[in-house]
C-alpha cells in the first residue's frame, strides 16, 4: 500500500505543479523588510501545486519600489530589481504548457514522478521568492538612556571643555544590497521579516556610533545648540562609523537622522555662559561697559538704602577706595588699543594696483580702459608697444633687455593710431587714406598688387619691408 500511495502522490504532484504560476507582491508596507512569495490562485484556479515549487516558465512580477530574489535548495539562483515581468525559464522543475518541444517536456515530467517515487511522493527541492522591500523605512525612534559625553569648541574663547547632553528624534535606513541582508539577516524566512526584529540591535548600534559621531561634528567647531541644523553631516558622520557593521554585514545605510531635542544639564549650560561672559570682558571696552553699568546700579541701590542715601553712598565710596582698575582707566586702554590698530592698518604696505595691459593715460592724466577719455573725451592714443625677438614688450625705440632696434611697422596708420594693412582700421572701422605709403622692395624692386599692403619678407629675395621700402 506504502508504494502504490508513494506512486499515487507522485504522479498527481508531478501534474499539479505543471502548471505555470504567477507570484505578484502588493506594496510591502513600512514594518515589512522581506516577505516570501505566493501564487496568486482564487476560486475559478485549478493550480492546487506545491507552495515551494516553482514550474519552468512561471512569471514574478515587481513592483517599483522592491526587489525580487529566486532561492533554490537554500541558494540564490536569480535576482532583479527592475520593474516589470520577470519569467523563470530555467527552472529545474518543467512544464508542458512551456517547452516547445513536447516530447521532450513529456519525458522530464516522467523523470520528475521516478524521482519523487524515491522521495515517498513528495518533490525533493525546495523553491521559494522572496521580495524585499527597497523603499525608506521611516520613523524608528531612538533616545539617549544616559548622557552622551559632547566636546564643545569655541575657538573665539579659547574653550574647550566637556559636557553631557541628552537627544531624542527619529532615523530612516534603507537596504542597499537584499542579498547581503538575506544571507546575513533574514535568510530562508517562512513568512515576513518585520523590522522589529532587528529594531533593538540597530538602535543599540546607534546609540554606540553617536558619540563618535559628535566627536567628529564638535571638532568642525559646532556648537550643541546648533547641532539640528547639521543632521546631514551627522548623517554622513554616522555613516562612517556604522559603515563596516550595517552596510558591510548587512546591505542597509543610514539615509536621514532628525533630532527632535537636543539638551544639556542646567549646570552645563549655566558654565558655559558664565565663561562666555567673562571672555568677553577681555575687551577693555566691553569689560568698561560692564563696570559702568555695574556702578550705575550700585549707586541706584546706594540711594535708596534703608539706612539713608548718604550712609549708602558712603558704602559705594569705600568700596571705590579699596583699589583695583577704575572704568576710566579701561576706556583709555580701549582707546589706545583702537589707535594702536588704526596705525598698523595705515603702516601695512599696500597691495599693488592691478595693471591692466588695455589701460592707457591721457594727456589730461586721466587713466582709461576704453576707446575714449572718462574725463576729457579724447580719442585713445594708441601705445605703440612692440615684442622685441628675445620675448620682451616694450613701448621704446629699443629693447629694455637685449638693446635691439625696435622693427619698422607695415602697414597705415589710423588717425586713431592703429595700425592697419587691409582697406579698413580694425579698432574704429575707418577707411584707409588715399594718402596711405606705398611700398615696393628696394633691393630687387619687385611690388605687391596692393601697394599700400606689402608682406613681412619680399618673396623674390627675401628682404625684409621697412621704412627704406617706402616709394
Amino acid at each position: 500500500m506504502g508504494l502504490l500511495k508513494a506512486g499515487v502522490g507522485s504522479l498527481v504532484g508531478v501534474l499539479e505543479d505543471q502548471w505555470r504560476e504567477y507570484f505578484y507582491c502588493d506594496s510591502l508596507p513600512a514594518d515589512v523588510l522581506v516577505t516570501k512569495g505566493k501564487k496568486r490562485t482564487s476560486k475559478r484556479s485549478g493550480n492546487k501545486g506545491n507552495n515551494n515549487i516553482i514550474s519552468n516558465g512561471s512569471i514574478i512580477a515587481i513592483n517599483e519600489g522592491q526587489c525580487m530574489m529566486i532561492v533554490e535548495q537554500g541558494r540564490v539562483v536569480e535576482f532583479s530589481a527592475e520593474p516589470g515581468e520577470f519569467v523563470y525559464d530555467t527552472s529545474t522543475e518543467p512544464s508542458i504548457f512551456y517547452s516547445n518541444d513536447l516530447s521532450s517536456g513529456i519525458k522530464e515530467t516522467f523523470k520528475q514522478i521516478g524521482k519523487r517515487f524515491t522521495f515517498g511522493g513528495e518533490p525533493g527541492k525546495d523553491q521559494r521568492v522572496y521580495y524585499f522591500n527597497k523603499k525608506e523605512i521611516v520613523g524608528n525612534k531612538y533616545g539617549t538612556p544616559s548622557p552622551v559625553p559632547f566636546r564643545v569648541i569655541d575657538r573665539n574663547i579659547g574653550l574647550d571643555i566637556d559636557i553631557s547632553i541628552r537627544c531624542h528624534g527619529e532615523y530612516s535606513y534603507k537596504i542597499i544590497d537584499p542579498l547581503l541582508f538575506y544571507i546575513n539577516v533574514c535568510g530562508n524566512v517562512e513568512t515576513d521579516y518585520k523590522r522589529e526584529t532587528i529594531e533593538s540591535q540597530l538602535k543599540t548600534e546607534l546609540m554606540t556610533a553617536l558619540q563618535p559621531a559628535f566627536a567628529q561634528i564638535s571638532a568642525s567647531g559646532v556648537r550643541y545648540s546648533e547641532i539640528p541644523a547639521h543632521t546631514l553631516e551627522l548623517a554622513d558622520a554616522l555613516n562612517k562609523v556604522l559603515s563596516e557593521k550595517w552596510l558591510a554585514t548587512r546591505g542597509i545605510a543610514i539615509v536621514s537622522f532628525g533630532i527632535s531635542t537636543m539638551k544639556a544639564s542646567e549646570e552645563d549650560e549655566a558654565m558655559i555662559k558664565q565663561l562666555q561672559r567673562n571672555a568677553i570682558l577681555r575687551d577693555p571696552g566691553m569689560a568698561a561697559a560692564h563696570l559702568t553699568g555695574a556702578q550705575a546700579e550700585a549707586m541706584t541701590k546706594a540711594a535708596s538704602n534703608e539706612g539713608g542715601a548718604i550712609t549708602g553712598f558712603m558704602g559705594l565710596n569705600m568700596a571705590s577706595q579699596t583699589g583695583g582698575i577704575n572704568a576710566g582707566q579701561l576706556f583709555q586702554m580701549s582707546e589706545q588699543n583702537r589707535q594702536a590698530q588704526m596705525a598698523q592698518q595705515q603702516q601695512a604696505p599696500k597691495p599693488a594696483p592691478t595693471t591692466n595691459s588695455n589701460t592707457w593715460t591721457c594727456s589730461c592724466g586721466v587713466s582709461n580702459t576704453g576707446k575714449f577719455c572718462a574725463d576729457c573725451g579724447n580719442t585713445k592714443s594708441v601705445v605703440d608697444v612692440w615684442t622685441c625677438s628675445c620675448g620682451t614688450k616694450n613701448n621704446g625705440k629699443f629693447c629694455s633687455d637685449c638693446g635691439n632696434t625696435k622693427p619698422a611697422a607695415d602697414g597705415w596708420s589710423c588717425s586713431c593710431g592703429a595700425i592697419n594693412k587691409g582697406k579698413f582700421c580694425s579698432e574704429c572701422g575707418s577707411k584707409k587714406p588715399e594718402g596711405a605709403l606705398q611700398y615696393a622692395c628696394d633691393k630687387c624692386g619687385w611690388e605687391p598688387e596692393d601697394p599700400s599692403s606689402p608682406p613681412k619678407f619680399c618673396p623674390e629675395c627675401g628682404d625684409r619691408f621697412d621704412e627704406k621700402d617706402v616709394k
